[in-house]
């Protein structure tokens, strides 16, 4: 027999704790699938191992990081049922009783809840530039997982390495690789919107804390003497094997630095795939450049039972995206009967209002670091866009403009572009992009990948096998 609760909340980061810590007080009956063995998501990855282990690094990944500790302890406390390493790649939606699918430990499995909330959180946006699929060119975000995980940073055996793009996450990895004693040789910013930012200042300087952190990270790298770059209008990473020379223009000159490794950043945007899967309506945030579900302010989507909360519905960082996990467990627990809505819209009012806060920071946000077009629609025909079938930028224009390709899924005929194994996730955004500027129309006109279950890897024998794992399952509910 299938096991069952109230809710099923898929990631275990910022959202999915403060969520299930909320739902188990108003006394949902909570499962918790994760990815990952330890909760923490992205942001507070490995925080418990690290303070146990490592305590001094707590330092170095600065405060921001250290105070995801007292949320993952609740978490742990919480009478709640939490799956780590739990693989979630198909959810069924349905009014009374929603399926979800789920991979743990080389078995497969089926948890029924009434209500799902998905917290999967964000990813980085790509940023498909020439050369950006040597070895030796990753993501900051990649980077910040080592730092993390293991405590290791690149630049072993005295290499150089660069962090190019645009975003907070640029300027605060290169002060905590500064802080290990790893420092930048250069960073490379692409985009800063000063003058388009300055109307939202008023709604970021009244956000708690975001402008003395910014301010705070440019005196520390100014301080130790990392070399900064902005404005740079052209981005080009070369080697053979190897990422060994990272040309750009800056300063109306050209400029080449050695490297052996560079890391790229160009904001992050939802992590949108199981969401899709679901055919949940989506909203293109022309601010963000990305599509987001379109929620209700409690986090409800248009598919009744399923709830969706912090990065995944739109990008709201650490904080924000806790604050939403409380907001849309509140919810749940009011469309299931557990408190009414007056005592919702009561106990729920810190969290709003605290998600209230940390929104009024994002428009601000969202137009200093908003992507030049030539960094979201790579001008050079011989650039990547889709790594998994190695298709390129001048083979999408040309299929558009001379064969009339329309929008991405007719794209998949053509060429099986965001048909390989990440099914579009680092391509997605950037072949609709391209499409829209083709044609000279609205993103939004243009539509998104159709994504379908399984949204992760699954083999025929696993599903073969479900039915025993499903009889075997021990969920303890």
């Amino acid at each position: 027999m299938n096991a069952a609760c109230d809710l099923a909340i898929i990631g275990a980061g910022p959202a999915g704790m403060a969520a299930a810590t909320t739902a188990s007080e108003l006394g949902l009956a909570t499962v918790v699938l994760d990815e990952q063995p330890e909760p923490g998501g992205q942001i507070y990855r490995g925080i418990e191992r690290l303070a146990a282990t490592r305590p001094r690094h707590l330092e170095i990944l600065g405060p921001d990081y250290a105070a995801g500790l007292e949320l993952t302890r609740a978490f742990r406390t919480a009478r709640i049922d939490y799956f780590d390493s739990a693989q979630v790649w198909q959810v069924e939606p349905a009014e009374a009783v929603n399926r979800v699918f789920y991979k743990r430990f080389g078995s497969v499995g089926i948890l029924n809840a009434k209500k799902v909330l998905i917290t999967v959180g964000a990813m980085e946006r790509p940023m498909p530039v020439p050369g950006w699929t040597l070895p030796g060119v990753l993501t900051c975000g990649a980077g910040q997982t080592v730092l993390k995980a293991n405590g290791l940073g690149p630049g072993g055996n005295g290499g150089r390495f660069v962090l190019a793009g645009c975003g907070p996450l640029l300027l605060l990895l290169a002060a905590q690789l500064t802080r290990a004693g790893i420092k930048p040789a250069a960073i490379l910013e692409t985009t800063f919107n000063r003058w388009a930012a300055l109307p939202h200042l008023p709604g970021f300087l009244a956000a708690p804390g975001y402008l003395g952190k910014g301010l705070g990270l440019l005196r520390e790298l100014k301080a130790a003497g990392v070399p900064m770059h902005k404005g740079v209008t052209r981005l080009a990473i070369k080697g053979d094997t190897q990422a060994r020379e990272i040309e750009f223009e800056w300063g109306g000159s050209l400029h080449r630095e050695p490297v052996d490794e560079v890391f790229l950043h160009q904001g992050v945007v939802p992590n949108g795939n199981l969401a899709w899967s679901l055919n949940l309506a989506h909203t293109w945030d022309d601010a963000q450049r990305a599509y987001r579900p379109t929620l209700d302010a409690w986090g409800r989507s248009s598919v009744a039972s399923i709830l969706v909360a912090g990065d995944a519905g739109g990008i709201v960082g650490a904080k924000g995206a806790e604050a939403m996990g409380r907001v849309a467990a509140f919810a749940a627990a009011t469309d299931l009967g557990k408190i009414d809505h007056e005592a919702c819209e009561r106990q729920a009012r810190d969290a709003r209002a605290t998600l209230d806060q940390h929104r009024a920071a994002r428009p601000f946000l969202d137009a200093l670091y908003r992507p030049a077009q030539q960094w979201i629609a790579p001008p050079d025909a011989d650039t990547v866009v889709c790594r998994c079938e190695e298709v390129r930028a001048g083979e999408i224009r040309r299929l558009v403009t001379e064969q009339h390709c329309p929008g991405p899924n007719q794209m998949k005929s053509f060429v099986r572009c965001g048909m390989g194994p990440c099914q579009g996730r680092l391509c997605g955004l950037t072949v609709v992009e391209m499409i829209a500027e083709c044609r000279q129309v609205p993103v939004s006109e243009v539509g998104y990948y159709r994504i379908r279950p399984p949204v992760k890897p699954v083999t025929i024998g696993d599903m073969a096998a479900m039915d025993v794992a499903v009889r075997h399952d021990a969920v303890g509910l």
